[in-house]
């Protein structure tokens, strides 16, 4: 403390001290008396650098922390990087020994290091994910799991005893959430061979299903995208498929009123076609005085056969210039009709 000037009073016996510390005016008793004085206290912010000040000048070096060198400087070569990095975490400068940059160049200069870099920390990375750390999941995994199946052994048997295929993606991108409503999507497909149905049951049920199924691969394919969740999507297609097989086995009645132009695909048997061809096949023979000919008989040979085959290929398919080459043949073989030469 500092004494300070200006008028003293004192009386009675009494000797009074005023003292002038950090910005505040002090009165010491001495004697029982009281002393006042007229200058002005210094102000709070003045005294409180001068404190800061002299809290600086009486600091001793042992209390200042020295500059502690990186993580990645004492690391060795060959140390168990799933140890620094055990699980996904943020990327950290002081333990990623690689001269990572990342960022906009500056002055037509390099991307800003890492150290103190925001934008390798924004992003998600796969430090966690290393071949040997995987490696390590695997062995830890290994315990619950059963052995795959030495009857499995070829692509044809799964597929023949786990005909119904799931198709699931997960995602992987930078944003605030690491839940894509994409993810929730599951895509279903079973080969209807693989199917118990008949031909009716087959027909209905193509009929049902529409453009989810691919003729050329004989794939039915449905894709879920209702619901919220997977899990809920893959139950709503197993509940699709079942609810599907069992309605293509039901037979309505106004099923059996179906006429020839409702048929899904031209069917040749009991067909107008087939009673015309053995109608004059029959007067044929008839001409050339055959009468012992059944029509079981006309119906098996190779002539009739050709001319049913190029009839379903041309109103099934559509009058290309192939289907209108093989008619054209198999109705010259059948009226016996000779080119001109």
């Amino acid at each position: 403390m500092a004494p300070i000037s200006g008028p003293v009073l004192a009386g009675g016996g009494y000797w009074a001290v005023l003292s002038r510390c950090c910005g505040r005016v002090v009165v010491e008793r001495l004697v029982g008396g009281a002393a006042y004085s007229s200058v002005p206290a210094v102000s709070s912010r003045e005294g409180q650098q001068r404190e800061a000040s002299a809290r600086r000048r009486g600091r001793t070096p042992q209390f200042i922390r020295s500059h502690v060198p990186p993580r990645t400087e004492k690391m060795t070569v060959d140390q168990d990087w799933s140890s620094v990095y055990p699980t996904a975490a943020a990327f950290k400068p002081a333990s990623v020994p690689l001269p990572i940059r990342m960022g906009y160049p500056v002055k037509r200069g390099v991307p800003p290091p890492k150290e103190g870099n925001l934008e390798l920390i924004k992003i998600p990375n796969f430090l966690h994910l290393t071949p040997p750390a995987i490696k390590k999941h695997c062995a830890a995994l290994k315990d619950f799991c059963t052995e795959w199946p030495s009857a499995l052994d070829s692509d044809e048997k799964c597929e023949r005893h786990f005909p119904i295929e799931i198709e699931t993606v997960d995602y992987v991108s930078a944003g605030t959430s690491l839940r894509n409503p994409k993810a929730r999507v599951v895509t279903l497909r079973v080969k209807l061979s693989n199917l118990n149905l008949d031909d009716h049951a087959k027909k209905k049920l193509i009929k049902l299903v529409g453009e989810r199924y691919c003729k050329d691969t004989d794939t039915l394919t449905i894709t879920m995208d209702r619901c919220p969740l997977r899990r809920q999507n893959y139950d709503y297609g197993i509940h699709l498929l079942t609810v599907l097989y069992h309605e293509s086995w039901k037979t309505e009645m106004w099923e059996s009123e179906k006429t020839e132009e409702d048929m899904e695909e031209y069917i040749w048997e009991n067909s107008r076609s087939q009673k015309n061809a053995l109608d004059t096949l029959l007067r044929i023979k008839a001409s050339d005085n055959v009468s012992n000919v059944t029509k079981e008989e006309l119906l098996a040979s190779e002539v009739v056969k050709n001319y049913r085959n190029s009839v379903i290929a041309l109103k099934n398919e559509g009058e290309t210039e192939n289907n209108m080459s093989q008619y054209k043949e198999s109705v010259k073989k059948l009226l016996n009709i000779q080119t001109l030469p």
